[in-house]
């Protein structure tokens, strides 16, 4: 028998011996006419998936969602953001062009979808000038030089908005074609003012609905719900009340004996704003409330920090009155009823206060505007400078609050992305003014651009970089008109005629030619000229 090989038992404890495999991640690297030719791929592969959504006759995207029901939009930027490819220069490719698209939509707020097929269009056509043995550098000055001629015809074709309609039919136009929410969006903007904030929130009904706030609004409710007088509403409401702002606590009411007993000689109703009521002051209010009948409520001041002590400053310079603090050496005991602000009316409820018809002098509300106005253009943290607009509204004009509605969580969605976007390209229309939309505006620059290409570019290959731009600005016009199921490249040959007058264009949705500005369709101007920019700055590269 043959003899059996003796087994080393492992001594109990003991661990195997282990094998280490070093992974190597590697590098991929593509040179020349391969890497572009990949990239491109996954240019036009994302461009494909976007531009079906441009014009009124765009089809909408759905996006599947890590977690519960697809999203259904029509906005650009949502669904290149979506996109990501497996093969790395593919997507390479792709980020390039999801870069431009959320340029711009940062800048602008809308224009996402033609920035993306003006992205597409001059990466295509500069691939194909670099193969052919162009000079990059040279083809990079040629953009430049016709995105600057662009930019200045843009300007020159601009009209400022000048009225309500138009500040709708910009909304409308941006929000596919729906009325409604360019009329929303024209009626909230005139009843706030051009500086005012109007925010966009989910509704809890199937319509959409528009609420204004006017005078000073700021999250903060009563401290206490023995404050409320009236109790089916829930509300503190008060008509011609006293508004005593007190920076720090207030936790002796002692401080305040001589302040309320001269409220009650006056038969006036007394509105507290401080950094908190403790326990034992508070108890004190209450019980003379509900015995003395004192008419009084108690609010802790909004924000946090150093935006505490600017919003309790707005709060005084709207009502007239003067902040309490320690810091400019006053205290609680020394107050007067000359140190108290005032209003026409003051509505508490549990999350929130409104000050209505503050008594504040409007020369020194006007001044504390102007000096918002010139820390929002230095400001360059985005939070600070949202912060900074939101009280600049509450001093100037209000606040204004779009609920949309929907039948449906993914209805409600995919609304509120053409809300937003109708929102963003009406304030940048309100700010630049605007230029013919149905992309007529950009296809009329292009016409220009020949004399650019003959008289400014120093070499055949800036000339090039010229034609490249005069090319692509005639894709987001061909791209919306081939979805809308005519010919794109026959309507821009019409169009290019010289007879034809820079407001003519077509309207996708009747299939006509007609003044573009006669029938509504028009574009903010800042919109249109981000989108050149940011697609020549990136593709251009």
């Amino acid at each position: 028998r043959p003899r059996q090989a003796r087994r080393r038992r492992r001594p109990a404890g003991s661990t195997p011996n282990l094998i280490a495999v070093r992974g190597l991640a590697g590098k991929e690297i593509k040179f020349g006419v391969e890497g572009r030719a990949a990239m491109l791929k996954g240019v036009d592969l994302l461009a494909d998936a976007v531009q079906v959504t441009l014009g009124p006759k765009g089809r909408n995207a759905i996006i599947q969602q890590p977690y519960g029901a697809p999203k259904i939009t029509k906005d650009g930027v949502t669904v290149a953001k979506s996109i990501d490819f497996e093969d790395k220069f593919e997507d390479m490719g792709a980020q390039l062009v999801k870069s431009v698209a959320s340029k711009t939509n940062d800048v602008a707020g809308d224009g996402t979808t033609t920035a993306t097929v003006l992205a597409r269009a001059i990466y295509s056509e500069g691939c194909k000038a670099v193969a052919a043995g162009m000079n990059p550098l040279d083809l990079r000055r040629g953009i430049q030089l016709a995105v600057n001629k662009t930019v200045d015809t843009l300007t020159d074709i601009s009209r400022p908005i000048t009225s309500k309609e138009e500040i709708g039919q910009v909304g409308t136009i941006s929000a596919n074609s729906d009325t409604e929410i360019g009329a929303l969006i024209s009626d909230a903007m005139e009843r706030v003012g051009k500086e005012g904030v109007i925010t966009v929130q989910d509704g809890k009904t199937l319509d959409n609905e528009l609420e204004v706030v006017e005078g000073m609004k700021f999250d903060r409710g009563y401290i206490s719900p023995y404050f409320i007088t009236d109790a089916k509403t829930q509300t503190c409401e008060m008509e011609n009340p006293l508004i005593l702002l007190v920076e720090k606590k207030v936790s002796n009411l002692q401080q305040l004996v001589p302040l309320l007993e001269s409220v009650i000689k006056s038969q006036q109703s007394l509105l507290i704003v401080a950094e908190d009521v403790e326990s034992e002051a508070l108890a004190t209010l209450v019980v003379n409330k509900l015995r003395a009948g004192i008419k009084v409520c108690a609010v802790k001041a909004p924000g946090f920090g150093d935006n505490r002590k600017a919003t309790m400053q707005d709060l005084a310079i709207l009502t007239g009155g003067t902040v309490i603090s320690e810091e400019v050496g006053m205290k609680l005991e020394e107050v007067q009823p000359a140190h108290l602000g005032n209003c026409k009316k003051i509505k508490v409820t549990k999350n929130d206060t409104i000050v209505l018809d503050g008594a504040g002098d409007k020369s020194a509300i006007d001044e504390r505007c102007e000096l918002i106005r010139t820390s929002v253009e230095a400001t360059k943290s985005d939070y600070e400078r949202e912060k900074l607009q939101e009280r600049l509204a509450k001093l100037s004009g209000g606040v204004a609050v779009i609920k949309v509605g929907g039948a449906s969580e993914v209805e409600v969605s995919e609304k509120k992305d053409r809300v937003v976007d109708a929102l963003n390209a009406t304030r940048a229309a309100v700010e630049e003014g605007i230029v013919p939309g149905g992309g007529k505006a950009l296809l009329y620059c292009s016409t220009l651009l020949t004399e650019v290409a003959e008289k400014d570019a120093k070499n055949m290959d800036q000339r090039i970089g010229v034609e490249i731009i005069q090319r692509a600005l005639s894709a987001p016009l061909k791209t919306l008109v081939n979805n809308a199921g005519e010919e794109g490249a026959v309507v821009a040959g019409e169009l290019m005629k010289a007879e034809v007058a820079v407001e003519t264009g077509f309207n996708a949705q009747d299939s006509i030619y007609q003044d573009m500005f006669e029938a509504g369709i028009i574009d903010p101007t800042k919109v249109t000229r981000t989108g050149v920019v940011d697609a020549a700055s990136v593709a251009g590269l």
